[in-house]
C-alpha cells in the first residue's frame, strides 16, 4: 500500500484520490478551505440557494464509471434531471432558439429561427460527433507531453484532421453557417474552456455534440450534491480528507529533513528514494506530511511559483494563457418571470468586440454576453415560493490588473442595465445582490487572478502547452483545469483517471496499470 497525498480537494483531486485509494493505496486529501470539492460550491441565504461553480452536469457516465469503484451508483446517489430545454439562446435582434433534449426537437428550433438552416445544424453536430469519437479514444485517453504523444494514440493520419486542430472555431462556424446567429451560437462553446471562439481551436464543436448526445444534467439540490457524493465515495474507500490544511511547500530529495523521506510504512520510497523524488508536504504551520506521491490539484501556475519553484515549468504555463474569469450575481428576485428557462444565454450585439475587451483590452465588456441559471425553475426548493434565484455569469478577464473594490460596485449596475435593457430588469424585484469578482475567485481557489479554467484554449498549441500531469521530479503528478485535459467537470475528472493509471505504472508497473479506466 502506497502512501499518497492529494494537495487540493476539487474535483479532480477526488477523482484521482477514489481511484488510487480503489488500487490499493493509502491516500490523503489535503483541502486549505473549509470544504472539498473545489469550484464546485455553493451559496446559500434566506432560503436562495445557488451553485457558484458549475451549473450543468454532462458526461455523467464518467461519474457512475468513478463511483462504482466505491460500490456506488451515481443515479443512486444523486437525483438527475435531463433538461428540457438544455438552454434558451437569445440574440441581439430579439430571435432566439432553445436547444432541446432530442435532436430532431432542436432541429425544428433551429428551422423556425432560420428556415432552410437546420442541415447545417446537423452538418455542424456531425462535425462535433467525429470531433468527439477521435478525441476521446486519443486526446482523453491519457497523457499528452508532447505532440508526439497525441499522434501516438491515433489510428492514422485522418484522426489528426478529424480533431480539426487548424482553424478557430469561430472560422469554422462561419464556414458552416451562413446566419451569424447561429455562427454566434457556435462560438459560445469556447467560453466553456475560457477561451476565444477567435483564437480557440475547432475541436471544440466536440461540446455541443456533447450536450446533445449525452445530455444536459441539473443534480437535485444543486451540483455541488456531487462533490458531497465524491468525498462520500473517497472516505468509503478510505481516503482521508483533512480540510483547513493548507499546503505550502513540496518537499523532495535533500529539501527535508531525513525523517520525511521514509514512507509512511517504515519502508523507503519506490520513487522518491530515486533522483530527488518527493518525499512529502508541509504544511501552513510547519507540519511535514510524508508521502510517497504527491498528486498536485493546485492550479500549475501556483504550484511552480510557490510550492515547488521551477522557472522553466513556470514559464511554460505562462506561455499557454489565462483562461477567463467571471464576473457573478447571485440574485434573489421577487417573483417569477414567464417563459424563463433553468438556462439562459442572452448574446451581444457584437461578439469580436466582446471578446477583443476581454482578451486584448483585459477590460470587462462593455455589451456583454449574459448568462442566467434560474434552477428554481427545475427545483422550486432553491428559492423561496413565489420567487427565483438567478446565477447571472459576464465572462470578463483573468488577473491582478483591475481593483474589483472599485470596479465591482459599478460593472453590478452595468450588468443588471444591459439585462434590463433585453428584457430582464429586475432591478425592482432585487430581495437582495451579492457579487462574486475574478478577485474573489483566486481567494477562494486560488486560480491566479480567478482564472476558472486555469489554462485557456486559445491558440493551436494550446493543448500542448498546458501544464503536463506528470511533475518535473519523480512522484509529483498534476490534475485539475490548469493541467491535462483541461477545465470542467468531466475533463477535470477524467484527469484524475490518467494520472491514477500513471501512478500505477510508475510504482508497480505497467500490469497493474490496467486496472485504471479512462472514458
Amino acid at each position: 500500500m502506497t502512501g499518497t497525498v492529494v494537495v487540493g480537494g476539487g474535483v479532480g483531486a477526488l477523482a484521482a484520490a477514489i481511484r488510487l485509494a480503489a488500487a490499493g493505496h493509502a491516500v490523503t486529501v489535503l483541502e486549505r478551505n473549509p470544504t472539498v470539492g473545489g469550484k464546485l460550491a455553493g451559496f446559500e441565504r434566506d432560503g436562495f440557494s445557488f451553485e457558484t461553480g458549475p451549473s450543468l452536469l454532462t458526461l455523467p457516465a464518467v461519474f457512475e464509471d468513478l463511483l462504482s469503484l466505491a460500490g456506488m451508483s451515481l443515479h443512486e446517489a444523486c437525483e438527475l434531471v435531463r433538461l428540457d430545454p438544455a438552454c434558451d439562446h437569445r440574440f441581439a435582434d430579439g430571435s432566439g432558439f432553445r436547444t432541446r433534449s432530442t435532436l430532431e426537437a432542436t432541429l425544428a428550433e433551429v428551422e423556425a429561427l432560420a428556415p432552410g438552416r437546420s442541415g447545417q445544424w446537423r452538418a455542424f453536430h456531425d462535425r462535433g460527433r467525429r470531433v468527439w469519437d477521435v478525441s476521446a479514444r486519443t486526446f482523453l485517453a491519457g497523457p499528452m507531453e508532447s505532440p508526439a504523444a497525441l499522434i501516438g494514440r491515433m489510428g492514422s493520419p485522418a484522426d489528426l484532421w478529424a480533431i480539426d486542430p487548424l482553424p478557430p472555431l469561430a472560422r469554422r462556424a462561419a464556414a458552416t453557417f451562413d446566419d451569424a446567429r447561429l455562427g454566434q451560437w457556435a462560438g459560445r462553446y469556447a467560453t466553456y474552456a475560457g477561451s476565444s471562439p477567435y483564437r480557440a481551436p475547432a475541436t471544440l464543436a466536440c461540446i455541443p455534440y456533447v450536450e446533445q448526445a449525452f445530455g444536459s444534467w441539473y443534480v437535485r439540490g444543486g451540483l455541488q450534491t456531487l462533490a458531497d457524493v465524491l468525498a462520500r465515495a473517497a472516505t468509503s474507500l478510505g481516503v482521508r480528507l483533512r480540510t483547513g490544511a493548507e499546503v505550502t511547500r513540496i518537499l523532495h530529495g535533500t529539501s527535508t529533513p531525513s525523517r520525511a523521506r521514509t514512507g509512511p510504512h517504515g519502508r523507503r520510497d519506490r520513487i522518491a528514494g530515486r533522483r530527488g523524488g518527493v518525499v512529502g508536504v508541509e504544511l501552513a504551520g510547519g507540519e511535514l506530511v510524508p508521502a510517497e506521491v504527491v498528486v498536485s490539484d493546485a492550479d500549475a501556475h501556483h504550484l511552480y511559483a510557490d510550492l515547488l519553484p521551477r522557472r522553466r515549468r513556470l514559464a511554460r504555463v505562462r506561455r499557454a494563457g489565462r483562461s477567463s474569469s467571471g464576473f457573478v450575481l447571485l440574485a434573489a428576485v421577487d417573483g417569477t418571470t414567464p417563459g424563463l428557462a433553468h438556462h439562459t444565454v442572452s448574446f451581444s450585439a457584437d461578439y469580436r468586440r466582446e471578446f477583443a475587451e476581454i482578451f486584448d483590452a483585459r477590460v470587462p465588456p462593455t455589451d456583454p454576453t449574459i448568462y442566467v441559471c434560474a434552477s428554481s425553475v427545475t427545483d422550486g426548493a432553491q428559492a423561496p415560493a413565489g420567487s427565483e434565484n438567478w446565477f447571472v455569469l459576464v465572462n470578463v478577464p483573468s488577473g491582478d490588473h483591475l481593483d474589483w473594490e472599485r470596479v465591482g460596485p459599478v460593472y453590478r449596475d452595468r450588468v443588471l442595465e444591459v439585462m434590463a435593457g433585453r428584457g430582464w430588469d429586475v432591478r425592482d424585484r432585487l430581495r437582495w445582490c451579492e457579487t462574486i469578482t475574478p478577485a474573489d475567485i483566486a481567494r477562494r481557489s486560488r486560480a491566479v487572478g480567478g482564472a476558472i479554467y486555469g489554462s485557456s484554449s486559445n491558440g493551436r498549441r494550446s493543448a500542448f502547452l498546458r501544464a503536463a500531469n506528470r511533475g518535473p521530479v519523480p512522484g509529483l503528478y498534476l490534475v485539475g483545469g490548469s493541467a491535462h485535459p483541461g477545465g470542467g467537470l468531466p475533463l477535470v475528472a477524467t484527469g484524475g483517471a490518467i494520472v491514477a493509471a500513471m501512478v500505477e505504472a510508475d510504482l508497480v508497473g505497467p500490469a497493474a496499470a490496467r486496472g485504471g479506466r479512462t472514458p
